[in-house]
């Protein structure tokens, strides 16, 4: 809290399913001073966490994250409901209807305060998009220079769709799982600020996720103080939009002229 933080994002699965627990008994009288955001979506099953859309399992999953915490939610998002949507099927939108009817439910029942979608790959999720799906209140999407460029545009469309804007659209998973990872060590993101030569490249890999796409919040896991007020310093750089624009641009070029 010291560094401005005021949001803890979880999720079921996080920690082999013990990520509530963890957090409850880690934060302990702390907790309450936090927006706490989580997901729902993945289950335990005889081969690892699976993914399912079953209104019954999601009602089940927010009753059981307000237990383990013990208090509701801020947030709950359907998480990743294109893994239960992967093939053209008639019944996809209605599935996605009544996932998201669920969250809406579980809202008006003060087992959380708001519910929203998150979602790795959001162009599955376009084409089942209309009025009879609920809207959340907030969207999260991978966000950052490995996003690819069919993400970009998809998340995009998705916000205008769901008319979203500002605070109401996340990002996660800015650096790919790491900050350690080569990638950062051959490319230098300080070309996506007005002013790099102030940040790091992991802070102006983190300020332009706010771009790509555009997005109110970025979430991040660290365990270390350090590398969270290293990102929060990064939050002064100044992005330069045009360079964002014509890096986007490069990407759909490089997407469309792979073979299919």
């Amino acid at each position: 809290m010291d560094l401005g933080v005021t949001t803890l994002d979880t999720s079921s699965n996080y920690l082999g399913f013990r990520a509530h627990e963890v957090l409850a008994r880690t934060a302990g009288d702390l907790l309450p001073k936090f927006r706490v955001s989580t997901k729902v979506g993945y289950f335990p099953g005889p081969d690892g966490a699976e993914h399912s859309l079953d209104p019954v399992r999601l009602r089940a999953a927010v009753e059981q994250a307000a237990k383990d915490l013990g208090r509701e939610p801020d947030l709950v998002f359907l998480h990743n409901p294109e893994h239960s949507l992967r093939e053209a099927a008639p019944h996809n939108q209605y599935a996605l209807v009544q996932a998201c009817a669920t969250l809406d439910a579980v809202v008006a029942k003060g087992l959380c305060a708001a519910w929203g979608v998150a979602t790795w790959d959001p162009l599955p999720l376009l084409s089942l998009i209309d009025t009879t799906v609920p809207r959340p209140a907030v969207l999260m999407v991978h966000a950052g220079l490995l996003a690819r460029a069919r993400t970009l545009d998809a998340a995009d469309a998705l916000t205008e769709a769901w008319g979203l804007e500002g605070d109401k659209v996340w990002g996660m998973s800015p650096f790919g799982g790491s900050t350690r990872t080569p990638v950062w060590d051959r490319i230098d993101p300080r070309v996506f600020l007005r002013d790099g030569s102030r940040l790091s490249r992991v802070q102006a890999a983190f300020r332009a996720a706010y771009h790509l796409p555009r997005v109110g919040c970025v979430a991040v896991g660290t365990d270390e103080p350090a590398h969270l007020g290293e990102l929060v310093g990064a939050l002064a750089g100044r992005v330069d939009e045009r360079t964002v624009q014509e890096y986007r641009s490069l990407l759909r070029d490089r997407y469309r002229s792979q073979p299919a």
